[in-house]
């Protein structure tokens, strides 16, 4: 693991000072010129300088015929030419001086034909210069933190927590649209195409230093290094937990990875082995990827197996203990001393069990307040898993009835749902323990919102939260297996 972020071959990748851009023009179709304006669109506050072999300007910006021609040694070049020019481009950067580059440029290795011959000819520049690049055939990478979007999607989500590396610049631009309704963003992410010089291993080494990074998702077609990632993992998730999505382990996965970054794929039992010892939790699906990092991400870490579920519906309740249950999740009956307490808060026709069935509340202040502290309180509940349908009409009923006048009840209902999201926050803060929410309605509904602006997850459903409660009870225990090999190893 690293010691620090600035030891990383990518630190001056995700944190350039001045940028050249190889391929850029006035042409809004060219990818060169996409990507100049998703630099200038995030706000990115260095020198950007075009390279292009006919333009005096690109886009307000002087423009250079050579990089040979510019006024200043740029920390990392952009190369957007084609795949012909693309050896020499990088020869011209080393003669420059620059020593850190990004290679968007496709048709190599992936291809076929000349390809991989065309692509050792690259390695071979950035061999006699010493350059470090990431590709090619890549989309490049985002830090937010730095004011850095070098794809070819413009990031308008507030920089997050998660760090991403994917052999597929899909996982990392389309998922800052993905990302936002759950009020997520990247702390840095990378495309990393061929894996030519820089590869994922690289990339986890980097995002286990990176200070704004709460949680690794890598998105994988085959791993090339398989030891130095097990090593470099196991180094890393006792600490971060990290999330792999694996699809190369089917003959379709195994074609499509090859012919997509030239990955060379394994069988699905052997990767899973490979997660195991590392460390890694494993997703079967993007959305569980980044539903597993949202949770591993934002909730403290249950101390065992044990949830109690609270709703206000049956079916709900049902549904969702079932999807745990099925996921090797206990759900122990609540102690006689949580259900005394809670006796002065439900009413007369509620369900103390687990799931804890409220039938109905009238008071959302009950239901997100002191009906959870007595269920945190309970010695037999490691997690909490809440049922959240807190209809907006009965919001603007509770105000009328409070006599606030028509014109200000949207205000109030504000006021009230900031009131409630907060302390959900601060029961979570003070008792430690995972709470999660799952719902039928619209995520934009009500609370759910704001409950999510403070960092609780609420999923769409129940299957959602339950896989992502048993992703958390899996890395806990894979954390244990983990510290108390090395513990042993160290005696």
């Amino acid at each position: 693991m690293l010691q620090s972020i600035k030891d990383s071959p990518l630190y001056r990748i995700m944190h350039p000072r001045s940028i050249v851009l190889c391929g850029a023009s006035n042409s809004v179709s060219s990818m060169g010129t996409v990507l100049l304006l998703s630099l200038q669109s995030l706000g990115f506050e260095g020198p950007i300088y075009p390279v292009h072999p006919r333009e005096k300007q690109v886009f307000g910006l002087t423009a250079y015929q050579s990089v040979l021609e510019l006024p200043e040694v740029p920390d990392m070049a952009i190369l957007v030419v084609p795949t012909q020019v693309a050896a020499q481009t990088l020869e011209e950067c080393g003669q420059k001086g620059i020593r850190h580059a990004i290679v968007v440029t496709a048709g190599f290795k992936e291809v076929g034909g000349r390809g991989p011959e065309m692509e050792k000819e690259l390695t071979a520049v950035a061999d006699r210069y010493g350059i470090s690049f990431l590709g090619p055939n890549c989309i490049g990478v985002t830090n937010p933190y730095h004011k850095l979007n070098t794809t070819f999607m413009e990031y308008e989500n507030p920089p997050g927590f998660i760090g991403m590396a994917s052999q597929s610049g899909s996982f990392v631009t389309q998922m800052f649209n993905y990302l936002k309704p759950f009020s997520l963003g990247f702390s840095a992410a990378f495309s990393v195409g061929n894996e030519a010089r820089i590869d994922i291993v690289d990339c986890m080494a980097y995002l286990g230093a990176c200070p704004h990074t709460r949680v690794i998702g890598l998105y994988i077609e085959g791993i090339k290094r398989g030891r130095e990632f097990v090593e470099t993992a196991r180094c890393i998730s006792p600490v971060k937990p990290i999330v792999a999505l694996y699809v190369g382990g089917s003959e379709a996965g195994r074609r499509a990875g090859y012919s997509h970054t030239g990955a060379l794929a394994g069988p699905d039992r052997l990767y899973d082995g490979i997660f195991r010892q590392a460390g890694v939790i494993r997703a079967r699906s993007v959305t569980e990827l980044f539903d597993f990092c949202w949770a591993l991400g934002s909730l403290p870490m249950p101390k065992g197996n044990r949830l109690i579920i609270q709703t206000h519906s049956g079916g709900p309740g049902a549904v969702a203990a079932d999807s745990c249950g099925r996921s090797g999740i206990d759900m122990p009956p609540l102690s006689r001393k949580t259900a005394d307490r809670l006796r002065p808060h439900v009413p007369h026709t509620a369900s103390i069990q687990n799931p804890v069935d409220l039938t109905f509340m009238k008071n959302p202040v009950e239901y997100l307040g002191n009906i959870l502290k007595v269920l945190l309180e309970d010695e037999s509940a490691d997690m909490l898993l809440v049922y959240l349908l807190i209809v907006p009409k009965i919001a603007e009923q509770m105000m009328q009835e409070l006599g606030f006048p028509q014109d200000k009840i949207p205000g109030e209902i504000q006021k009230f749902n900031e009131s409630l999201s907060e302390s959900v926050a601060t029961l979570l803060k003070t008792h430690g323990k995972p709470i999660m929410g799952y719902t039928f309605r619209s995520l934009d509904e009500g609370v759910i919102q704001y409950l999510i602006a403070r960092g609780i997850p609420v999923f769409p459903g129940h299957e959602r939260a339950a896989a992502a409660m048993a992703a958390m009870v899996k890395y806990v225990r894979l954390r244990e297996k983990i510290l108390s090999s090395a513990g042993v190893a160290n005696k």
